[in-house]
């Protein structure tokens, strides 16, 4: 058994793979690093409050086997380019460094459909632009998860969000072969995807997800 070091646990993905991290067999210990304090109490469960803009004060003690990152959020939940970058690249950077002087030597990373860093899309490309500054890291194994539109109950609700889920789910009968990964997902089916990747062995370089895989790979037992 092993510790896990985990972000982003108070949001849609994030909180599943809590659960089941908490679940798993495989790790006596999770680690969960977050801005707020959690709604959840558990015996395996550490939970630490902390700035992810000074985490070396915080971190300077953890030790961990894997870590497990689900920041994320939105241009319009963030309010502007510059607090949208701030979560999804400062964030996840600042998480992923202090994973590996906490000893991680696998990363696991929900990122999105369609990140590129020479994307026109500006959402698309800050994405893509942490997955490359991720992979400068050397991680023994850095898995990418790059779901499409993702489905759950949220805290707060995204009206846009809905109204795509409901145009997908019309158009899925038409989205197989190549453009299978373009269906919407399960945020459940993510979080299980990232922990049975966690099962696999160790040093695989740099894996990356697209939507239909991680269906694949996390949909047993839906």
């Amino acid at each position: 058994m092993g510790t896990a070091l985990m972000a982003g646990a108070s949001g849609l993905v994030g909180g599943l793979l809590l659960e089941q991290l908490l679940a798993a067999a495989e790790y006596d210990r999770v680690i969960a690093i977050g801005r707020r304090p959690l709604a959840v109490a558990h015996p395996k469960l550490v939970p630490v409050t902390a700035d992810f803009g000074s985490l070396d004060q915080v971190t300077a003690d953890l030790r961990c086997a894997d870590a497990f990152c689900c920041l994320g959020t939105t241009l319009k939940a963030a309010g502007s380019r510059e607090a949208f970058r701030a979560v999804d690249h400062a964030a996840v950077l600042a998480f992923a460094w202090a994973a590996q002087r906490a000893g991680a030597q696998r990363f696991f990373v929900v990122s999105a459909l369609g990140a590129d860093a020479k994307s026109r899309f500006f959402y698309n490309q800050v994405k893509g632009e942490t997955e490359e500054a991720l992979e400068v890291l050397g991680f023994s194994t850095l898995a990418i998860f790059r779901p499409g539109l993702l489905l759950g109950r949220r805290a707060r609700p995204r009206t846009g969000e809905r109204v795509m889920a409901a145009v997908l789910w019309l158009a899925e009968p038409l989205l197989f072969g190549r453009l299978r990964k373009y269906r919407a997902i399960e945020a459940g089916v993510v979080a299980r995807a990232m922990l049975r990747c966690s099962f696999g062995r160790p040093g695989q370089g740099v894996l990356v997800f697209p939507s239909d895989e991680i269906q694949d790979l996390g949909g047993f037992g839906t």
